[in-house]
């Protein structure tokens, strides 16, 4: 017997798995997984809590350290426009995990049969990545090998946006009614879509960790430090940290955009005040108050600046990816 349990021992170490029982549920290094999500028409219908447009079915590669420990804290990754990408969320997820995370990938456009481009702007594009990432949560905390309170979330560009939606209590209890939350976000070069009208409970209280380049034309530092008062004027300080990197471009971290370069037919928000949500009054955030939300007053912010720039930074992307694993190691780890 003891031969025997040796042996699995072994085997379980050479497959980077756990060997449990009698050998016969030693866990892959990854796994493919699904899990089931929601669309939604736009962010309102999430608020208002009426019933998803549709269903859908999720794709996921779920990932874990080679040390073997029989609990880990998971990160959930969230793509780019460009959907999920080896060279971008596959390479920070293998990061993450050599220093001890479980990681969740995939791709919520491939899900739905489209790309990022061909939402780009309408009115639910948001709103199934925070859905997705919700699912994505309960998966993980139903899951045995991953500690359920220390499940962090990351995202870059429009998965950065969704990182720092799914901080937003109003969305939470929305979209993953009960206790759970995420324990940590952070969201690498978002575009400034959304923020939270300044009230009370507006976060779930998990911190955030925004990471911003000083040469990004989409979303210059400036901006998110115009939300950043508003919340602190109004006595409710969100709980976010900033990182600015020096000489940092948007896409910082995506090595095929070896040249920086301007990207003339993507849509910018840059010279749009932030979109506030609430449950009761969404609003736009102008000179420092907030606003009654004016659609066309939004459209036309839309059409006046397309385009911004992006490029990659191989030293940045380091440092950026370090900083994300300190932020993380302090905030949502055991």
């Amino acid at each position: 017997m003891r031969m025997y349990q040796s042996l699995c021992v072994l085997i379980a170490t050479i497959a980077y798995a756990t060997a449990t029982g009698h050998c016969q549920t030693i866990q892959s290094y990854s796994t493919a997984v699904t899990f089931q999500s929601a669309t939604y028409r736009d962010m309102s219908q999430v608020l208002a809590r009426e019933a998803m447009a549709a269903s859908v079915t999720v794709q996921a590669t779920l990932g874990f350290p080679e040390q073997v420990k029989d609990h880990y804290p998971a990160v959930i990754v969230v793509h780019t426009l460009a959907g999920y990408r080896d060279v971008n969320e596959g390479y920070v997820a293998a990061e993450l995990r050599k220093v001890g995370f479980a990681t969740l990938t995939y791709d919520s456009f491939a899900a739905r049969g489209t790309t990022g481009v061909a939402l780009q702007g309408s009115p639910g594009y948001l709103a199934i990545g925070v859905a997705d990432a919700y699912a994505a949560l309960r998966l993980l905390s139903r899951e045995p090998r991953v500690d359920a309170k220390h499940i962090a979330i990351i995202g870059f560009s429009y998965g950065a946006e969704v990182a720092h939606l799914t901080a937003f209590e109003a969305l939470r209890s929305a979209l993953n009614p009960g206790p759970d939350q995420f324990a940590a976000h952070v969201a690498f070069y978002p575009s400034g879509t959304f923020g939270a009208v300044a009230e009370p409970g507006a976060y779930t209280g998990s911190p955030v960790l925004m990471l911003l380049g000083d040469k990004d034309d989409n979303l210059p530092p400036a901006k998110i430090e115009s939300y950043l008062a508003y919340a602190s004027a109004a006595g409710v300080p969100a709980p976010i940290q900033k990182v600015v990197y020096p000489g940092a471009y948007h896409a910082w971290t995506v090595p095929d955009l070896a040249t920086a370069r301007f990207y003339p037919d993507l849509v910018s928000i840059k010279k749009c005040p932030f979109f506030l949500l609430s449950p009761k009054r969404p609003a736009l955030l102008i000179d420092g108050e907030a606003k009654p939300f004016d659609p066309s007053a939004f459209r036309a912010c839309l059409a006046a600046a397309p385009g911004y720039s992006m490029g990659f930074d191989a030293a940045i992307r380091d440092k950026s990816i370090a900083d994300t694993i300190s932020f993380l190691q302090q905030n949502a780890r055991r």
